[in-house]
């Protein structure tokens, strides 16, 4: 199990998730945040679980590139 969680509250806006892994992050056209696809939010905390293992290659390069740290992604 893929587990990807964002602290949606903190992001700055500035794209790189997306660029990095854009089946899992879009940007929205609200505020001009980003969106963790197929997400559960509780509290601020969108979350991600997915069996999928494939997803953490780009995960993990989305991770690298925020600049505010905001995305967390682990293998259970």
């Amino acid at each position: 199990m893929v587990v990807i969680t964002l602290q949606r509250d903190k992001c700055i806006g500035c794209n790189y998730c997306v660029e990095m892994a854009p089946n899992l992050f879009q940007m929205s056209k609200k505020d001009g945040k980003t969106v963790l696809l197929k997400a559960t939010n509780a509290k601020g905390f969108h979350t991600l679980k997915s069996p999928d293992h494939t997803l953490v290659e780009n995960g993990e390069l989305a991770v690298k590139a925020c600049p505010v740290k905001i995305i967390s992604i682990k293998e259970v």
